[in-house]
């Protein structure tokens, strides 16, 4: 496709001022008005002649990605004419954004150049790339000769296991450094380990007098943690979750959290699965145990879509408890921002803990915060003040209806909430409250 640039536009409409002066001034001799558009055309032809040509471009996508980072792609490209500058067009997807819409400029030398493009991973899914526009000008500049090149190229956007890979090893690091695991293991639990022999500090009740007057020493037992505890997540997936915090949706930030915590708790021996849900129930998995099942939960995990319909508390939750053959942690992630919805959810969780150890999670409104705390300068923002403070106060009242209920609440900032939860999972496992 040939088409003249910026350049030859300008150059023509500012010769039409000197064609009406002239004709203006020498009627007799009026087509001399017209030299300057002919001379135009033809250096334009001239200029389309020496940009037609072969491009070749090659594109390498990376082989996956997770939502949330930004990632590089190299874009190749060669021209057969020889050009100094080629500009490219990359198509994207709606689950990938690119600056300025994927427009570029190549430097070429000897009419072969490459650049980097950022993809930033929006959403989940499979990123297909159906087509890039390479264009080129003429060593006049007058001309642009431009070629859509097809692709057939796709990559899958995960969910964001980044926190697993850097943060995973360092807090389970951590907490045993500290002691706390070993006292998950040893400590306050119901299942006798060992006898040993008996310290001052210890609880007398744990003495055990038949044994210490056969060895004619005091004894005590020593009792841990039971393993192999039921781990259930319930992430809603509805119209509310799907609300982006800091460009990510609700659901991949509760999902990356999952994640991270799941694989500390498969790492402590405990049972792990999935049930996502809005209106009706969308993705449900077997209790997983071992660190080999983390994969699996990984792909579980992937098949978790965005919703735009009215998550179903009572449903959802009366389904999972119906599964559930014994006491079990359902940590739950939801956001509630009218009453309505927030009503159904303590009523649906009124029944389940009864039974269930319940642990919700939400995410700090933080724009709510801020409008709140920011000085007034209108009556608009006065009143924007005062909406957001209702709706905080409506948020307040919910979590501590849900307190009240005996249902443990974590209410963390976007970016903490994975360590949160994560500390929140090992002190309810440390207060052997399952």
């Amino acid at each position: 496709m040939i088409y003249p640039t910026r350049s030859a536009v300008i150059a023509t409409a500012a010769g039409a001022p000197v064609a009406l002066a002239v004709a203006a001034i020498m009627p007799g001799r009026w087509f001399l008005a017209l030299a300057w558009p002919l001379a135009m055309v033809l250096l334009f032809a001239l200029d389309a002649l020496q940009a037609v040509g072969k491009a070749k471009t090659q594109i390498d996508f990376p082989g996956h990605a997770y939502v949330g980072e930004t990632r590089d792609c190299t874009v190749t490209v060669s021209v057969g004419r020889k050009p100094r500058n080629a500009y490219v067009a990359l198509e994207p997807p709606p689950l990938v954004r690119i600056d300025d819409d994927g427009r570029a400029k190549v430097p070429l030398d000897g009419g072969l150049g490459a650049i980097l493009l950022p993809l930033e991973m929006l959403r989940r899914g499979v990123a297909r790339f159906e087509r890039i526009w390479v264009r080129w000008s003429g060593p006049l500049g007058l001309a642009w000769s431009q070629k859509v090149v097809a692709l057939d190229s796709k990559f899958p956007i995960l969910p964001d296991l980044r926190p697993v890979h850097d943060r995973g090893p360092l807090i389970f690091q951590r907490h045993a450094m500290e002691g706390l695991l070993s006292q998950l293991s040893r400590g306050e639990g119901t299942d006798f380990d060992a006898l040993t022999e008996y310290r001052p500090g210890m609880d007398r009740r744990s003495i055990d007098w038949k044994q210490s007057g056969r060895h004619s020493k005091l004894l005590a037992k020593q009792y841990r943690i039971e393993r192999n505890n039921q781990i259930v997540f319930a992430i809603d997936c509805g119209r509310q979750m799907c609300d982006p915090v800091a460009g990510l949706p609700r659901v991949d930030r509760a999902v990356s959290a999952m994640l991270l915590t799941s694989w500390i708790a498969l790492k402590l021996g405990d049972r792990v699965a999935i049930h996502a849900f809005d209106s009706r129930q969308r993705v449900s998995s077997g209790l997983v145990s071992g660190g080999g099942a983390f994969g699996e939960l990984e792909r579980i995990a992937s098949e978790i879509d965005y919703s735009g319909d009215e998550t179903n508390y009572t449903f959802a939750l009366t389904t999972l408890s119906a599964k559930l053959t014994r006491r079990s942690m359902i940590i739950l992630f939801t956001e509630f921002t009218d009453p309505v919805s927030a009503d159904f959810l303590l009523r649906a969780l009124r029944r389940v803990v009864q039974t269930h150890l319940v642990l919700v999670v939400v995410l700090r409104d933080e724009e709510l915060e801020s409008i709140v705390e920011r000085e007034p300068e209108t009556a608009d923002d006065v009143t924007r003040a005062i909406t957001a403070a209702t709706l905080l106060k409506e948020r307040r009242v919910v979590t501590g209806g849900l307190r009240h209920l005996g249902v443990h609440v974590i209410e963390s900032e976007y970016d903490r909430v994975g360590d949160r939860l994560v500390e929140g999972y090992l002190d309810l496992k440390r207060r052997n409250l399952l």
